[in-house]
C-alpha cells in the first residue's frame, strides 16, 4: 500500500486529480451501470415471488371446492351431448346464438355468433366441470364490439 501512495505521490498534481476523478467515474459507471439494475431485478423478482405466493395461497384455498367439484355427480347419463349444450346456453343466456352440428365421429360442433366473451366461458366451463362433456378444440374471433366474440367449439362426451 505504502508503494501505491508513493507513486500517486510521484505524480503531478493535474495527473493526480485526472486518476481521482477517473476512479470517480469508475466507481460511478459500476454503481449506474451494474449494481442499480440489478437491485431492480431483484426487486422484481421479488415481486414476483409475493405475487405466485398469493396465488398458491388461493389456490390452496379453493383446491378443495375443485375436488369436490370433480368428484360431483355429473348431469344425467341419458341426455345428449347437443341437448346439453342446449339446456346450458339456455341457462347462461347465450342460446340465441347456438347453432350446432354433429360430426361423424361422435363429436358435436358447437358455433356461436356474437357472443359475450364471459357467457362463453361460464357455458363452456358449466359444461366441462359439472357435466363431465370434453372440449376436443376451440376456435374464438374477435368480434366488433369489445367483449363480444364469435366460437366455434367441438364437444364429445366424456
Amino acid at each position: 500500500m505504502k508503494a501505491l501512495q508513493a507513486w500517486f505521490q510521484s505524480l503531478a498534481p493535474r495527473d493526480q486529480r485526472m486518476l481521482l476523478l477517473g476512479a470517480a467515474a469508475g466507481a460511478l459507471i459500476v454503481v449506474l451501470g451494474v449494481w442499480l439494475p440489478l437491485e431492480r431485478h431483484v426487486v422484481r423478482l421479488e415481486e414476483q415471488v409475493r405475487t405466485r405466493q398469493a396465488d398458491l395461497a388461493w389456490l390452496q384455498t379453493v383446491a378443495p371446492q375443485l375436488g369436490a367439484m370433480r368428484s360431483a355427480p355429473r348431469g344425467s347419463g341419458s341426455e345428449s351431448v347437443i341437448a346439453l349444450a342446449d339446456r346450458v346456453a339456455h341457462e347462461t343466456g347465450i342460446a340465441r346464438a347456438l347453432n350446432t352440428q354433429a360430426a361423424g365421429d361422435g363429436s358435436y360442433s358447437v358455433h356461436f355468433e356474437q357472443v359475450a366473451f364471459d357467457s362463453l366461458l361460464n357455458w363452456a366451463a358449466e359444461l366441462v366441470l359439472q357435466h363431465g362433456v370434453r372440449i376436443v378444440s376451440a376456435s374464438i374471433d374477435g368480434g366488433p364490439n369489445a367483449g363480444v366474440v364469435s366460437a366455434t367449439i367441438v364437444l364429445r362426451a366424456s
